[in-house]
């Protein structure tokens, strides 16, 4: 071996040592060791040479790339041996769908190998990192890698989120307009039932943010929200409803009234009448919306009423017929009732007896 590279370590009756320095694809083969004696004594070692795979390279990428476009990115690296091996990562998950390709190359010791991933562009990609890796025995198990930041441009997404789920009149709601696109979107337009707002006094808009104050029924209505940028334009809808303040304030302010009514014997005929014409217009507050059962409740409170205003009655009726005693004739006194005047009935009631005591019977 005559060489610059090649250097004598060791050299005894025993032993024979070399070293080769700046390795190359050229000292791959067969090396003989002799020992001169008589017969000579050779033995021989095959010494194979890795080929180191290049830096990958990443092409095929243009920015920015419009969603719904097709993206087809290479990953490409030569001179390795054996053949190196090539894996795609989207945010640190494995592509599996690839293509593979692998060429000799022109000193037909080592290979170029090349893969292509290919994909639809989508919005949620945008800002993914795309990797290709290179593993290979040479590496000693650390890879080479490849990084390409993807931009995707995409249409407006457009969504209305509002700060009172239940408005009534008089309260105030804000209509909050999230648009997400890329390029950034312009500034929203609001419109309400396709033309632009009534009342702009009440009606501000402040960015993204409509808020209207001092809701009224004639604020009922569809309100839009559309959002553009130079790929396209997006818009959505809020359907506005006010509700009426007294459905949700009535049962709460007249169900005392009745729980704490005294009902005496001058009123108890327009007490019970006016007790029926409120339930039959009253709801129970703890019913639930759009229930149509009897209301227990209510009936009992009739019930009660009607109940008291009965003892009532009867309590004065007695006591009306206690203080006036009732009298009549007991059987001394028969046949006096034809008399024409006091004396004639003295002297024909039966018994004739003028100066008798009169009956009388109590009903208490």
């Amino acid at each position: 071996l005559r060489d610059n590279r090649i250097e004598l370590v060791r050299a005894s009756w025993h032993e024979l040592s070399i070293s080769v320095s700046d390795v190359s694809l050229s000292d791959e083969g067969q090396y003989t060791c002799s020992l001169f004696t008589m017969p000579v004594k050779t033995s021989k070692a095959f010494l194979t040479v890795l080929g180191v795979p290049e830096k990958p390279q990443i092409t095929g990428f243009t920015s920015p790339v419009m969603e719904g476009e097709r993206m087809q990115l290479t990953c490409k690296t030569s001179g390795s041996k054996p053949a190196a091996d090539i894996r795609w990562f989207k945010n640190d998950k494995e592509v599996k769908d690839v293509k593979y390709l692998k060429e000799e190359d022109a000193n037909r010791k080592t290979f170029t190998v090349s893969s292509t991933l290919d994909f639809l562009a989508d919005r949620s990609d945008d800002g993914a990192v795309v990797s290709c890796r290179v593993d290979h025995e040479s590496l000693n198990s650390t890879p080479q890698i490849a990084m390409q930041v993807l931009e995707i441009h995409y249409t407006p997404l457009v969504k209305i989120i509002s700060s009172n789920s239940w408005p009534e009149e008089g309260q105030s709601i804000i209509l909050t307009c999230e648009s997400k696109g890329k390029p950034v979107p312009e500034p929203v337009l609001w419109t309400k039932d396709g033309g632009e707002l009534p009342d702009p006094e009440r009606m501000v808009v402040n960015g993204r943010v409509l808020s209207i104050s001092f809701l009224n029924k004639t604020d009922n209505g569809t309100y839009r929200c559309e959002a553009k940028n130079p790929i396209g334009r997006n818009s959505t809808e809020y359907v506005l409803i006010v509700h009426d303040v007294f459905n949700t304030l009535l049962p709460t302010t007249v169900i005392p009234s009745l729980t704490t009514a005294t009902v005496t014997t001058n009123v108890a005929l327009t007490a019970s009448t006016t007790t029926s014409a409120t339930a039959t217009s009253i709801r129970d507050p703890n019913a639930l919306a759009g229930q149509t059962g009897p209301d227990h409740a209510l009936i009992g409170g009739i019930v009660a009423v009607v109940v008291f205003v009965t003892l009532c009655s009867i309590i004065l009726l007695g006591r009306y017929l206690a203080r006036h005693k009732g009298t009549y004739l007991t059987n001394e006194a028969k046949g006096a009732e034809d008399a024409p005047d006091a004396d004639t009935a003295i002297i024909n009631a039966e018994g004739s007896q003028v100066n008798a005591e009169e009956k009388k019977e109590y009903f208490i």
